[in-house]
């Protein structure tokens, strides 16, 4: 039995829970958007309408509400690390002024994979959410905001693709975090864990709880 979790690593480990489900759904619907893109009924689209567990309008509806529910708990994330953020973003900017580096390799590549994240995560949720509003659905229509239809189809896709990877690599950097924590998320043995404390020396142990 381990040991009980402070209220901060609970905390986390319920919004990072949420924000992988929500993540899993958007993901699985989006692949079968890849594979499937929409087109007409007839002999020259016989992958129309493909029913793979749900129809196309129903995966619609699952990636339109799980990618809502992702940038919502995304954002949520976003303002609970928000002092994590801007203390690595000041520290490496400093850092890359003065030409040299205290962060660990671990922190380097940790925090290299949130940027792409939060990038890839920031575009993606913004061409969803053109796609939102825009009730068109149709290519022929080039319903215009910055770009057409076909080119927030684009970013929409290859952000999102881009998003999955990392996240994948992201989570396999804390794989060792997610397992033990969850393991100590259910266990009934209740001792407190105080949480770890950011501090210049200790930027790998502290990136492990911004998971």
């Amino acid at each position: 039995m381990g040991k009980e979790l402070s209220k901060q690593t609970r905390q986390n480990w319920q919004i990072n829970a949420f924000l992988f489900l929500s993540a899993i759904l958007a993901s699985l619907s989006g692949v079968y958007f890849l594979y499937f893109p929409e087109g007409f009924m007839g002999g020259r689209n016989p992958l129309y309408n493909v029913i793979i567990l749900f129809n196309r309008q129903t995966w619609d509806l699952v990636h339109t509400w799980s990618g809502v529910g992702m940038i919502v708990i995304a954002t949520l994330h976003t303002i609970i690390h928000w002092k994590w953020i801007t203390s690595m973003t000041k520290k490496v900017w400093n850092e890359l002024l003065a030409g040299t580096s205290k962060l660990s390799k671990f922190g380097k590549i940790n925090v290299a994979i949130n940027f792409m994240i939060g990038l890839t995560g920031l575009i993606t949720a913004i061409s969803g959410i053109y796609f939102l509003f825009d009730t068109s659905n149709s290519h022929a229509t080039q319903a215009m905001f910055l770009f057409n239809r076909t080119t927030w189809d684009l970013i929409h896709t290859w952000a999102g693709v881009l998003m999955i990877i990392t996240f994948i690599l992201h989570f396999a950097i804390h794989w060792k975090w997610v397992t033990k924590v969850t393991r100590r998320y259910f266990s009934n043995e209740k001792r407190v864990v105080k949480p770890v404390i950011f501090s210049e020396q200790h930027d790998l142990a502290q990136s492990e709880t911004q998971i």
